[in-house]
């Protein structure tokens, strides 16, 4: 008899999630996006001046976004706790789904639906085939990434390496994908109704302001990780394969401090 691991879901403990209004979606949307705008392009400039040294706006960048995204995990961690009044992590979990994919039909949950992320890795990487404005010079990080002035910055250099990792480790664990699918999803469905998810991913892309080019194909996210996030209740799954870009990047930037 063949052997399965997927488990029927335990018992969790009763957590109740409040429903946003319209406004209070795009309240919480604005606490993100409009920082992570004007770091971009007001601070990062402004503070660009000051440094000396090869690439002072990408330098300046990569510091000022990553204070954004840590900035989007604040606001999360503030949020919940103003909503269920701890942070034990059995609510945490039930909170903000982070709890492994359950089937909506069986109640199952992980085991052979985490296979489900091999073709959502395949539909988020066609995100890269949709056509993108040429972004300003010094503001794409995979362009810097590839520039004689960003490889001699990184080479040898791991405070920088540092740096990115934990820009990225905010970027696709613990801001946007918390705050969108961990926070925002599960509590839009009163306003947005079946269409939530679609919703969700639409406001995703537009957050992009502090990098505009990217927005046509963040789009795709909605149908690699906010539709896919919603039926199986997970933001693990977005978190699993929104995180695959930074494990590119990251190894990008290790090539690269290695020479």
């Amino acid at each position: 008899m063949a052997v399965t691991r997927s488990r029927v879901a335990p018992e969790a403990p009763e957590v109740v999630v409040s429903q946003y209004s319209r406004a209070g979606v795009l309240g919480v949307w604005a606490a993100a996006a409009l920082p992570m705008a004007a770091l971009a392009w007001v601070v990062a400039p402004l503070a660009a001046r000051s440094l000396d040294g090869p690439a002072p706006l990408a330098r300046s960048l990569i510091c000022s976004l990553a204070a954004g995204l840590i900035w989007q995990f604040v606001l999360v961690v503030i949020l919940l706790r103003r909503e269920q009044g701890t942070w034990r992590w059995q609510v945490v979990r039930e909170a903000l789904w982070l709890r492994a994919p359950r089937s909506p039909r069986t109640g199952r949950r992980g085991g052979r639906l985490w296979l489900l992320l091999l073709p959502l890795l395949v539909l988020f990487a066609a995100e890269e085939l949709v056509p993108m404005a040429r972004p300003p010079a010094g503001r794409h990080l995979p362009d810097f990434l590839d520039s004689a002035v960003g490889r001699g910055l990184l080479e040898g250099s791991w405070l920088w390496v540092a740096v990115l990792a934990t820009t990225m480790l905010f970027n696709t664990v613990l801001g946007e994908e918390l705050l969108f699918r961990g926070w925002l999803l599960p509590r839009m469905q009163a306003a947005f109704g079946r269409a939530d998810w679609a919703v969700n991913g639409v406001l995703f892309a537009i957050y992009h302001l502090h990098m505009p080019w990217v927005i046509p194909g963040a789009l795709v996210d909605t149908l690699a990780i906010s539709y896919p996030a919603r039926r199986y209740r997970s933001a693990l799954i977005g978190i699993a394969v929104h995180s695959a870009q930074s494990v590119v990047l990251l190894a990008l930037v290790l090539a690269l401090v290695l020479g």
